[in-house]
């Protein structure tokens, strides 16, 4: 049903004529309010049941909960919502970007939404800081960007994740990954193999993560550090979630990345499980894996894996005014496993590469591929649709000391 808004607006208005909706009311007591308001008004003009129902779930919506973005929130087909402004809004489903029929009332209810969502979270956004990222209570990653910096208005970008976390299994299921290349990584962070996973937006580094994280041992202590948490870490009892805090209004008060990495290592951890490094932290993430914290994770953005470490090299540099040699002495003694993952032409997620990192070679990290994606040859015409699969290289893996110090079988 397309909502008649003018109707949708008169029902609230009689609404708030007949209560206060400045004193607190249980959502109950709103949605008794609501159907008698369409019951009366169904009185004056037919509507159909459906039409009733459509009508007071917008209305309480409206009055209660994110407006029309809440039945669009509760589809759980929907990967993503881009909304670019208050008349434009675009939804990912089935790995397809499709542009919805429908707007906000208002610039105004749009903000007043964005509001509500980020205060929950005892995040800020406003015209002096229009720019944060934050979580919904359900974990969807949610951006959002204000004018002046937006220029057609406010604007949000909610990333959804599965109320269930993706296991193994279910990337098998996917083909993101075979079951040896899985039974391979189970053996890795079993034995406690620092891994890093890389790839571009929307590649699935968390998903990968969180699966990975189903492998972890349960009798140990993990501490999680992120932006705005997203990971469903739910195997683990002694688990330990940090997430940074941006300044107050007076600039004071916020705690980064960094300043968790640090603190972090006093809470004897097991593990430390970093959700994405973007920045000067990487100095401290590299230094935690290097001094004890094996079988530590993190992600980061990148377009290939010698990518991910010509970027790792620069964000160190950024913090660290070291040695060129230096810095990738660091990264290749900190990181034994790199892994890339990417978003392919039909939208399917895929494990494309998955290599063990080396120590220098004229200067330069060396990786050795265990794993990478071959897509089947085909001989008739290009189709959008991806074939192939994970294949496992000739080469054996190298480091083998923390398979054989966990007494696990060294058959990677």
């Amino acid at each position: 049903m397309t909502l008649n808004r003018d109707l949708l607006n008169e029902i609230k208005a009689a609404i708030s004529e007949k209560i206060d909706l400045k004193r607190y009311f249980t959502d109950e007591e709103i949605l008794g309010v609501i159907e008698k308001s369409v019951f009366e008004k169904s009185r004056e003009i037919f509507l159909k049941s459906y039409e009733k129902k459509d009508l007071i779930s917008a209305v309480f919506n409206s009055l209660r909960r994110l407006d029309i973005l809440q039945p669009i929130l509760d589809d759980s087909d929907i990967t993503e919502i881009m909304i670019n402004g208050p008349n434009s809004l675009f939804i990912e489903k089935f790995g397809r970007s499709t542009r919805l029929n429908m707007q906000f009332e208002s610039a105004q209810k749009l903000e007043d939404i964005i509001q509500i969502m980020v205060t929950a979270v005892n995040r800020t956004v406003n015209e002096s800081t229009p720019i944060v990222d934050a979580r919904l209570k359900d974990g969807s990653r949610i951006n959002v960007v204000l004018p002046p910096i937006a220029l057609d208005g406010p604007i949000v970008t909610i990333r959804k994740f599965p109320s269930k976390p993706v296991d193994m299994e279910r990337l098998i299921e996917l083909e993101s990954v075979t079951p040896e290349a899985a039974e391979a990584l189970k053996k890795l962070v079993l034995a406690k193999y620092n891994i890093f996973i890389c790839g571009g937006t929307g590649s699935g580094k968390t998903t990968f993560l969180n699966a990975l994280s189903n492998f972890i041992p349960q009798d140990e202590r993990i501490i999680t550090i992120e932006d705005s948490a997203e990971l469903q870490i739910q195997n683990i009892p002694n688990l330990v979630r940090l997430e940074t805090r941006n300044s107050n209004l007076e600039g004071r008060g916020e705690i980064t990345i960094r300043d968790l990495i640090k603190t972090s290592l006093r809470m004897k951890p097991t593990r430390i499980i970093v959700g994405e490094v973007r920045g000067t932290e990487t100095i401290d993430m590299l230094q935690a894996m290097n001094t004890g914290h094996d079988g530590s994770l993190s992600t980061g953005h990148a377009n290939s894996t010698e990518d991910m470490l010509s970027r790792l090299e620069t964000m160190v540099l950024s913090s660290s005014p070291l040695p060129l040699e230096a810095v990738r002495k660091q990264i290749s003694s900190a990181i034994d496993i790199i892994i890339f993952l990417s978003r392919l032409r039909d939208s399917s997620r895929r494990t494309i590469e998955i290599s063990e990192v080396l120590g220098l070679e004229n200067g330069h990290i060396q990786l050795n591929p265990l794993f990478t994606f071959e897509e089947a040859s085909n001989d008739m015409a290009f189709t959008d649709k991806v074939e192939g699969c994970l294949k496992r290289s000739s080469n054996p893996l190298i480091n083998t000391r923390k398979l054989r110090n966990s007494g696990i079988a060294c058959d990677i």
